[in-house]
């Protein structure tokens, strides 16, 4: 396999922080570093690891939380979400403070993802997917040849996204996940923004809120 990824819960909401490593250079992405920056440092120790940026799916503070620190503290650059999640990196500090997370600063990305962009890890390269619903600027970042993705707060074993924060969209979500994600395929195994891993047919099959024998 041309990448490994562990998964390593951060916060208090227990969020996946995914590192991926390109196994021949073994540089790797942090990709959702919602905090506890030491304990996913430590881990990348422990893998023998070399991060050389950070990804984002979207900017909610357990999914963004330690990128200034990971920015500024560290060098990394930042690349994602979307454009549309720029009010909320904009909002970051508020957000720490109504959610109980330590004081945390704005960011700029160095890069804005859109829809079908790509970004690397190493010598490998993963698909970007813009599925908004969940926040507008939210991405997928998909690795065609391992038929693995890492889908944030879209998609869960059993569940969706969210939908009731601003700019949220119920609608939007559901087509994200039907129109965007299902197609790449039933085997498709995706890592959530919190709980277990599952596969698209697996949700296809049993998801209340996405499955194919939906009411």
């Amino acid at each position: 396999m041309a990448l490994t990824l562990v998964t390593v819960p951060v916060t208090a909401f227990q969020q996946n922080c995914s590192i991926l490593m390109c196994n021949e250079t073994r540089k790797a992405a942090i990709v959702d570093p919602g905090g506890d920056i030491s304990r996913i440092l430590a881990k990348l120790d422990d893998m023998g690891a070399t991060a050389e940026k950070v990804l984002l799916t979207h900017a909610h503070i357990d999914h963004a939380g330690g990128t200034a620190e990971l920015m500024k503290g560290h060098h990394l650059p930042v690349e994602g979400p979307h454009m549309g999640d720029k009010f909320w990196i904009d909002a970051l500090p508020q957000q720490s403070t109504m959610f109980g997370f330590p004081q945390v600063e704005t960011f700029t990305p160095n890069r804005w993802l859109e829809h079908g962009d790509t970004v690397s890890v190493g010598n490998v390269t993963l698909e970007v997917l813009h599925c908004p619903g969940h926040t507008p600027g939210h991405v997928v970042f998909y690795h065609p040849e391992q038929q693995l993705a890492l889908v944030g707060d879209v998609l869960f074993h059993g569940s969706i996204g969210r939908t009731d924060f601003p700019k949220g969209n119920h609608a939007e979500l559901i087509d994200s996940i039907r129109n965007r994600l299902f197609p790449l395929g039933d085997d498709v195994t995706f890592v959530p923004g919190h709980g277990p891993n599952s596969t698209f047919g697996v949700e296809r099959e049993t998801n209340p809120f996405v499955s194919d024998h939906r009411g």
